[in-house]
């Protein structure tokens, strides 16, 4: 079964060149820009691939695991996490000629002195609307998991205002009851 062998171009055209099957539109134009494939190992597996900020990124996070949970890494967001502003630095030194160690260390630095304006930012935010009477505003700098509980937040209590909730939730408790009469042999 040598047509099963291939990307999908080649098992494509064996298909065509066989008269197995009719030419299909997109072939021609497959043909003139074919898809890119991977590099393989000598297994023939697909090598993972390294970009070379991948070892300060995992260095920082063993130095700051509850990043992980505080410093949440937006899909959609233009800014990078905190652990590639990171390793980002630490590569842009090293280009300079700064040794690694001495980078990591500046890198770290200013990290640690980028949350320290953060938290700081958001103390005088907090004392400026208690000066004027005003209700605090909410953390522009608020951890994953707190953002998080505030998007569940609405769901939680939902469940005590809907309708459908509330329906599914006493039926779950006849059938409970129901079940308990069963298991106890109340019927008697």
């Amino acid at each position: 079964m040598s047509f099963t062998r291939g990307d999908l171009l080649t098992k494509t055209m064996k298909l065509v060149k066989g008269q197995a099957k009719k030419e299909p539109l997109w072939l021609k134009a497959m043909k003139e820009s074919p898809p890119v494939t991977f590099p393989l190992s000598p297994h023939g597996k697909i090598q993972k691939i390294v970009l070379p900020e991948d070892h300060y990124i995992k260095s920082f996070y063993t130095k700051y695991p509850d990043s992980l949970y505080h410093d949440a890494v937006r899909v959609n967001d233009f800014n990078p996490p905190p652990s590639r502003i990171f390793a980002h630095r630490v590569l842009e030194m090293k280009q300079q000629g700064v040794n690694e160690d001495n980078a990591v260390a500046v890198a770290d630095m200013e990290y640690q002195r980028d949350r320290k304006a953060k938290k700081n930012a958001y103390k005088e935010l907090k004392m400026i609307s208690r000066i004027l009477g005003k209700k605090p505003p909410p953390n522009p700098f608020p951890s994953a998991v707190k953002e998080i509980q505030a998007e569940e937040a609405r769901f939680l209590r939902d469940r005590f205002t809907n309708p459908k909730i509330l329906g599914i939730i006493n039926k779950i408790k006849e059938e409970k009851e129901l079940w308990l009469k069963n298991v106890r042999g109340d019927d008697l």
